[in-house]
Parts: C-alpha cells; sequence; structure tokens
C-alpha cells in the first residue's frame, strides 16, 4: 500500500514537470526574439512592419539579414529602446503597434476618399490595390509612399490633389483597412483602378489587363 502511494506520488511530481515544461516552451515561442539568421513568416512581418515605418527598404524576403538587423537598429534608435539589432518583445510590440495604426491611419483615408459611395467589397479593393503597389518594385514601399506619390509633378491619387485625403474616414473604411491588411484581396494583384464616368483611364487600357468591376471602379493588373 505505502509503495503504491509513492509510485503515485512520483507520477504526479513527472507530470506537474512536463505541463511546467510545456507551458514554459508555449511562453517562449510565443516571444520568440528574431536575429540575424532567422528565416521565415515571422521574419517577413517584421519587414513589412519596418518597411511600413520606412526603416526597410529592400524586398520582403523572409530573411533577417544585415539589412534586416540595420533596419531594427535604426528602429531601436529613434525610440530609444536597447540597441542589439535584435527584435525581441519590446522592440516588435513598440513596432507593431505603431506601424499597424500608421497603415491603418493612411490607408483608411485613401480607402474613404476613393471610395466612400462604393460598396464595401470596393472599399477593401481600393486598399489591395495599394497594399499590391508596396509591394510591386514600381512603386514606393511603404503606404504612405504610395499615396502621395508625384508622377511628372501629379500626384497618382485624385485626393492628395484635392485634399480629401485628410478627411476622416467613416467606419467602413477603417475596417475595410484592415480587412485589406489581414489579405483581403478582392481584385488579386491588380495595381491600377479608375472611374469611367470620371476619366478614360487611356494609358491603363492601353498597357494593363483589365481584371473586373466593383461598383463604379474598374480594376487592371
Amino acid at each position: 500500500m505505502q509503495m503504491n502511494v509513492k509510485r503515485v506520488f512520483l507520477l504526479l511530481i513527472i507530470i506537474v514537470l512536463c505541463l511546467m515544461q510545456t507551458i514554459a516552451a508555449h511562453g517562449s515561442s510565443s516571444y520568440t526574439n528574431l536575429k540575424f539568421g532567422s528565416r521565415g513568416t515571422k521574419v517577413v512581418r517584421l519587414q513589412q512592419a519596418l518597411q511600413n515605418k520606412g526603416y526597410y527598404k529592400s524586398s520582403v524576403d523572409g530573411i533577417y539579414g544585415k539589412i534586416t538587423e540595420r533596419a531594427v537598429i535604426n528602429f531601436q534608435l529613434d525610440n530609444k529602446i536597447r540597441i542589439d539589432g535584435i527584435a525581441g518583445k519590446q522592440t516588435k510590440s513598440l513596432l507593431y503597434s505603431s506601424a499597424y495604426s500608421d497603415a491603418v491611419y493612411w490607408l483608411s483615408r485613401i480607402i474613404h476618399a476613393e471610395a466612400q459611395s462604393e460598396p464595401y467589397e470596393g472599399k477593401v479593393a481600393v486598399g489591395n490595390v495599394v497594399l499590391n503597389r508596396v509591394k510591386s518594385p514600381g512603386f514606393p514601399n511603404t503606404i504612405y509612399g504610395v499615396i502621395f506619390e508625384y508622377y511628372k509633378g501629379i500626384p497618382q491619387f485624385t485626393p492628395v490633389a484635392n485634399g480629401t485625403i485628410y478627411n476622416t474616414p467613416s467606419k467602413s473604411s477603417i475596417q475595410a483597412a484592415k480587412d485589406s491588411l489581414n489579405g483581403a484581396r478582392p481584385v488579386g494583384d491588380s495595381l491600377y483602378f479608375f472611374n469611367p464616368s470620371k476619366s478614360a483611364g487611356t494609358w491603363i487600357v492601353k498597357n494593363r489587363q483589365y481584371y473586373k468591376r466593383i461598383g463604379n471602379h474598374v480594376f487592371y493588373r
């Protein structure tokens, strides 16, 4: 009887130790430090956040190399946090919260200015186009840069020219921005759109491939 009690007690100790190791492992994986040599989707997210803030100006490849490390160091310098080139808990928390807020701020404003009277899918589609441009080598690599890009002295987006880019966005425009950032792609890899009732879109029609129409906007790859 006494032997059985000892066995049960030892078994309970083993179970508790196993549970503690599992919890510790889970906790450490939730706050994995990203550093030189790291690879994968977590590095992709890091690079995108740094890119949106203007710190990372190379291609998003999921590889934590010298360029990514330098971008992290510059972010740490500007925000007066520990400077080590490692994306740890403090660096990532600050970067992700501020980068996401900036992205939603500007993306929701261009969506509202360009598509406030469009169906919800059309709002998300405008966000889709802006994010496609961010990823394309032919355009600036930040949301702000894409929105405020000029070509031969002319803004690429009418709302920048007429000032409506600064109007307060509606709740649906803000949600459309968030959905776009979360991966919604109603117009796939489209890079251009226009309203045929307001513009002929001559260059786009002649040089780009038609994709689809949503509401009053036509989208081209």
